[in-house]
């Protein structure tokens, strides 16, 4: 379990005498109404070791970070000064001449328990002062993990918000033949590094849904053609069945206390939403419309439920308490709206919206105001929040392609990106970050 592996240690560095600081203030203003972020220059240097460790680590940080759209990392080959020693008090007018606002330095070493200890600062250069300084040891095989945790406190520093490097995604990897298509869950990091299969791909596999602890997953499976909601423990791999409905179960996802289990029953050709207590396993029965009720996403506080539903002759969004009392709709744009999912932070719903023969990835504040559309194709569908709330994944699939890919973007829509995977890919989740 690699958060028995892990040890964090925040600590003063004895050679300068300096100690763990948090900034007194941000230098990346994050604004998303002006729609558009200019990244801060840093410049990220090979951390000092014995072999190619350093520079593998520093490399994943500048990738973590210039994946942000907030950073923009300077090219080594204009670097003035070569840190030899990150104990030195860097030349802060050789950054400054290459216009580095921030500076990391590093060092990688071996313990002789066999451990890595990586040690990092980050310098304001124009100030002339050490924002943070801090160290991690971990086992060798962890060290790409520490390069995100890294990019995590660095993102943190310099923005004053969590980051979200340290955090994986689970997802339906799609193989083979369009007409044999083969399903699996798989999990990856959230650059897409170290992807590992959940199932053998047997049976088609749906909407896989991280647990608040990071340490199960909810998915639908047609094992034996029989549509049915499972829960996975990550660690174990011991996997259940929720429970034995009637109809088809849809769309299950976790409360966020992760005590309840939210999903799309169907019965007599209407779905309706129903929570099940995973103690009891007793169900309730939140909406009672002869529609089509589904992808039920609870807000942060779980006090509040978004679904979509055609119960007004098309597609939309509506809102509902989380007895199922006041049920309102939300979206009145053209089109229709799908797949909705409450950001972490609250402040924000994002969706797939079906418009013009295009599909869009947008999001709206949760009375339905504000709609802002973040990209546009021939398909994009299935959003999914970074654990921060400032970048969504979902899966695109342009036309002639033989089958869909991840992608990335944040709330200005000016940064998108694609997630390299070994397979086609469709229903990302994003976990919470990791511990």
């Amino acid at each position: 379990m690699l958060k028995r592996c892990l040890v964090f240690l925040s600590v003063a560095w004895a050679g300068l005498g300096l100690i763990f600081v948090a900034p007194a203030y941000a230098l990346v203003e994050i604004d998303i109404s002006r729609g558009n972020v200019q990244p801060l220059p840093i410049a990220i240097t090979d951390f000092i070791s014995d072999d190619g460790l350093g520079a593998d680590i520093s490399g994943v940080i500048a990738a973590d970070l210039q994946r942000s759209g907030l950073f923009k990392p300077v090219d080594r080959s204009a670097f003035i000064q070569q840190i030899n020693d990150p104990d030195q008090t860097p030349r802060f007018q050789d950054w400054q001449l290459i216009s580095a606002e921030a500076l990391v330095v590093g060092r990688v070493t071996r313990e002789a328990d066999g451990r890595l200890r990586s040690e990092f600062r980050l310098w304001d250069t124009y100030a002339g002062q050490q924002i943070i300084g801090q160290q991690f040891y971990t086992q060798p095989d962890n060290w790409r993990r520490v390069a995100h945790i890294i990019a995590d406190s660095i993102y943190q520093a310099l923005t004053g918000e969590q980051g979200y490097f340290d955090s994986r995604i689970v997802y339906v990897s799609e193989s083979g033949p369009k007409t044999a298509r083969k399903r699996q869950l798989a999990i990856m990091d959230q650059d897409g590094y170290n992807v590992r299969m959940l199932t053998d791909g047997q049976y088609m596999v749906l909407t896989p849904r991280f647990s608040p602890n990071r340490q199960e997953v909810t998915y639908m499976s047609y094992e034996n053609d029989q549509p049915r909601v499972y829960l996975l423990q990550l660690e174990t791999g011991q996997r259940e069945v929720v429970g034995n409905f009637p109809g088809m179960t849809f769309a299950p996802r976790f409360s966020p206390d992760g005590q309840r289990i939210i999903m799309s029953l169907q019965q007599d050709g209407n779905a309706n939403i129903y929570t099940m207590d995973l103690r009891t396993r007793a169900t309730t029965r939140l909406t009672s419309t002869a529609a089509i009720d589904t992808s039920p996403s609870y807000a942060p506080d779980g006090n509040q439920i978004v679904f979509e539903s055609d119960r007004g002759g098309r597609q939309q969004l509506y809102v509902m308490n989380a007895d199922g009392s006041n049920q309102r709709r939300i979206s009145f744009g053209d089109g229709s709206y799908s797949t909705p999912v409450w950001s972490p932070r609250g402040d924000l719903i994002a969706f797939t919206k079906q418009s013009g023969g295009k599909f869009s990835i947008g999001v709206m504040k949760p009375d339905g105001s504000g709609e802002r559309i973040l990209t546009t194709g021939f398909h994009n569908e299935g959003p999914t929040w970074a654990p921060n709330g400032r970048v969504l994944m979902f899966f695109r699939q342009n036309a002639g392609e033989g089958g869909p890919h991840l992608y990335s973007i944040d709330l200005t829509g000016y940064n998108e990106q694609r997630i390299s995977t070994p397979d086609f890919a469709s229903d990302p989740a994003w976990s919470p970050l990791l511990e």
